[in-house]
């Protein structure tokens, strides 16, 4: 009996531990002010693009956190259920433990593979809106100059034909 209390524990409390996604902290992704910026206008910029980006991803690291949450409580519950059917009541426990473990793996990867996903969506919101405001993000070309009002210059003029010699 007393197995299989620390058991659950043991199973609550990996459940508890495994990898959670979280709303990233700041851009991964490099941006310089244009040389005639000044600095304070680009900490300006740069607050309101952070703020944006956060905008963009809010809530998704819950949602992850939420399915891999489930997919630990599913796996120990069918472990459980496939312990008691295979072995009684030890069964049952071992069964819990190793599906803790089992949906433990799972949900912390597909947390795991959610935060690149979730840094990836707030990397681009605020590059993006970085480069809007007229900031350098390395990596991105700028725009070509727009085409002039003429076109281009005439080619030269032909040749004059030689004149028919008389006979």
């Amino acid at each position: 009996m007393m197995f299989k209390r620390s058991l659950v524990v043991a199973s609550l409390a990996a459940l508890a531990l495994q990898g959670c996604a979280e709303t990233p902290s700041g851009p991964t992704v490099q941006v310089m002010p244009p040389p005639t910026k000044p600095f304070e206008i680009f900490q300006a910029d740069d607050r309101l693009c952070r703020n944006f980006a956060a905008s963009q991803v809010a809530g998704q690291a819950e949602h992850a956190n939420n399915r891999a949450l489930a997919a630990g409580l599913i796996g120990t519950a069918l472990g459980a259920g496939l312990g008691a059917a295979a072995g009684g009541g030890y069964g049952a426990g071992i069964g819990a433990g190793g599906g803790a473990i089992a949906g433990t793996a799972v949900g912390s990867s597909g947390s795991a593979g959610a935060q690149g996903g979730i840094q990836g969506q707030y990397d681009t919101a605020y590059a993006q809106c970085m480069y809007s405001k007229g900031n350098i993000v390395p990596g991105v070309t700028p725009p070509p100059p727009p085409p002039g009002a003429y076109g281009p210059p005439p080619g030269p003029a032909p040749y004059p034909t030689a004149p028919q010699q008389l006979q």
